[in-house]
């Protein structure tokens, strides 16, 4: 087994920065389905786009490279101590290398380990069987699409599609309820894995088990595979779209899988998981470690760029409806209202990073600079150090509604003009941005070498503290493009969509399945 620990650092590379042929496949469907010139459209292009970038660049397609999550099939016998521990070297390596954030935190304290590696990092689970091969399946799931799983517990009543029972409608309702509440924050359109049964923790399990699916596989049980064409059909005409901007696709792929349970208990368990699906496997020889053959098709044989006619006709054809808005930082309260929703912002300056400790900490204390007329992102960055110093190797958006009971309080008390992030914000940010002056901007989800492109500089970095992620990173900008959906004149675009949504999710309530 002298390969092993490589081959895994090889897989964990892989995931991390290329995605699968089944899924990009996938995400050209969609973007086949969409409308160009919307901003839906707009936004899957600038997706295949990162995608391809992360391939060339072999860097994070989303800075976020969320929970390293292990399953691995060994023969009898196999020293599963020993391949723990290399796969642990593994993840610190390729998170010293720039290949994963540093995502492993205390969680009473907040500290970063700084390798991924601490209590229940990475997970791995180890299951024996019967062949003379070793499976290692791997799956990056960020956290803002892992906060938008749910579980229900049946029978229920939810809003907009009346009582959920213990039967197939039941599941249909909870299944479709699920992709309704993730919206855009999720960085949809996602795929979802659907755990019928279990208890609270092994129905969680068996939901993102299925996201180690094929994307184009049939379900065995004919009664789950009519679910799942049901929901991905049906999920898609609730008009959430790319990113929670509205449009024609908002599910790329539904996997529903059961277990038994007890008499008393009846979960549904939905795992949601953003475009940026990635997921990869190998088989490895048992004797030497080396790999054999990867498990998903490869990325490199579905290119995703379009032609250099398909941006000319995008270009026309978005003429109509793009009004793009050049600003330097710092920027003026006038420049602020004469923006609104759907306008195409392109910021060139300086901006500085901030996150959940971040906005915490600003809530008590003064900030390190002046931030009046400053914009604030919403990311935590995949950074890496050397003689020159801090280079950004990643660095998409992070989702914002956390940031909703501290930024109202902040744009008041420090200035600030503009924040970028994506999901879209509250009432109370809402409210803020109105009376103040500032606007919210929605960058695309996951598209993390895109916008790394866009800085050209790190000024400076305050609150290392905090860890790479958290800190407040200063940093000099060109070309970075983000929609306005939430203006400084009340105006909402994720409120408008999720009204819309649910609007429609409502024609669903009547029994489909007998």
């Amino acid at each position: 087994m002298q390969q092993f620990e490589q081959s895994v650092y090889k897989l964990i590379v892989e995931t991390s920065t290329n995605l699968p042929g089944d899924v990009r496949k996938t995400i050209q469907a969609a973007k086949e389905a969409e409308d160009r010139a919307t901003r839906a459209g707009l936004s899957l292009s600038t997706i295949a786009t990162n995608i391809e970038m992360a391939e060339n660049n072999v860097s994070p397609i989303c800075q976020d490279t969320g929970m390293p999550t292990f399953i691995v099939h060994t023969p009898v016998g196999a020293n599963q101590i020993i391949m723990k521990q290399q796969i642990r070297s593994a993840i610190a390596q390729a998170t010293k290398d720039g290949k994963l954030r540093t995502n492993s935190v205390d969680s009473l304290t907040g500290a970063n380990t700084g390798d991924n590696l601490g209590p229940g990092t990475p997970v791995i689970h180890f299951e024996q069987w019967e062949k003379d091969e070793i499976d290692v399946r791997l799956i990056l799931k960020g956290g803002g699409c892992e906060n938008k799983n749910i579980q229900y517990s049946l029978p229920t009543e939810l809003e907009g599609l009346g009582k959920a029972g213990r039967d197939l409608d039941g599941i249909r309702k909870c299944v479709m309820h699920a992709v309704y509440q993730a919206q855009g924050q999720g960085c949809s359109a996602g795929f979802i894995g659907v755990g019928i049964g279990g208890d609270r923790t092994t129905g969680y399990e068996l939901a993102k088990q299925q996201l180690f699916r094929h994307v184009d596989d049939v379900n065995p049980i004919p009664e789950l595979a009519q679910l799942e064409d049901y929901v991905l059909d049906n999920a898609n005409k609730l008009g959430i779209g790319t990113m929670g901007f509205g449009g024609q696709v908002t599910l790329l792929g539904c996997k529903v899988g059961v277990m038994n349970r007890l008499p008393a208990s009846y979960f549904v368990s939905v795992a949601y998981n953003c475009w940026a699906y990635r997921r990869q496997g190998v088989l490895l020889n048992a004797e030497t470690g080396e790999i054999k053959t990867w498990i998903y098709p490869n990325g490199s044989d579905t290119p995703m760029k379009s032609s250099a006619a398909d941006a000319a006709v995008d270009a026309v054809e978005g003429q109509e409806e793009r009004r793009e808005v050049v600003l330097h930082t710092p920027i003026t309260e006038e420049q602020v209202r004469s923006l609104k929703v759907g306008d195409i912002v392109i910021i060139n300056g300086e901006m500085h990073t901030g996150r959940d400790a971040l906005h915490k900490h600003l809530m008590d204390h003064d900030a390190p600079i002046d931030l009046n007329g400053a914009v604030i992102y919403h990311c935590g960055p995949v950074m890496l150090q050397d003689e020159q110093g801090w280079h950004v190797k990643a660095a998409g958006p992070t989702t914002s509604i956390r940031e909703e009971p501290y930024q109202g309080d902040i744009i008041k008390k420090f200035g600030i003009r503009a924040v970028i992030g994506k999901g879209g914000m509250g009432a109370k940010t809402l409210a803020a941005l109105h009376e103040h002056g500032a606007v919210y901007l929605n960058a695309i989800g996951g598209a993390a070498q895109y916008y790394a492109e866009c800085f050209k500089n790190v000024n400076g970095v305050d609150f290392m503290e905090f860890g790479i992620p958290e800190a407040m990173w200063h940093l000099k900008t060109e070309g970075f493009a983000a929609i306005v959906t939430m203006d400084a004149h009340g105006n909402s675009l994720h409120a408008e969509v999720e009204q819309d949504s649910f609007a429609k999710l409502t024609q669903f309530k009547e029994p489909v399945f007998k």
